[in-house]
């Protein structure tokens, strides 16, 4: 394997840190939408709550789900930053299982479909369990399953 010439190797050190300033002034900017959409999905939710006094409880849970996305992933970009640029995979997980529950409610129609989303509620249930009790580090052992 050859060497990279001193020029090269300048390259391959700044542009990652460059991608690295666009990806979190993009992720900044995306936070700050999310934001704008979460208090707008707030009044619209209070709104429908206190003005159009509906009984619709399905309504009022996909707001209140909504509501939740757009909160979760506010919470994912901070955990980015907080965690030194990584994406805790858990996140993830929390916003799929939202988003099913949320279809579930608002599209509850068919219940063929019905069961097959929640099939994936449990698929990420139990993704999310076996993540919780493998260990982070493999070479320490420190789980479930570690060695007696």
């Amino acid at each position: 394997m050859s060497k990279y010439k001193k020029g090269d190797a300048f390259f391959l050190k700044i542009i990652p840190k460059t991608l690295q300033i666009i990806l979190n002034i993009s992720l900044v900017f995306l936070a700050v939408i999310l934001s704008y959409l979460l208090m707008k999905e707030l009044f619209v939710f209070g709104h429908t709550l206190i003005i159009n006094e509906s009984h619709d409880y399905q309504l009022y849970l996909a707001n209140i789900l909504i509501y939740f996305l757009y909160f979760e992933f506010i919470a994912m970009i901070i955990k980015y930053f907080k965690e030194d640029y990584h994406f805790p995979l858990r996140y993830f997980l929390y916003i799929g299982i939202t988003a099913m529950v949320r279809l579930i409610i608002v599209d509850h129609g068919n219940p063929v479909n019905t069961l097959f989303y929640s099939l994936v509620i449990l698929i990420l249930i139990i993704g999310y369990f076996i993540m919780n009790i493998t260990p982070r580090e493999r070479p320490d052992g420190k789980g479930l399953f570690k060695k007696q």
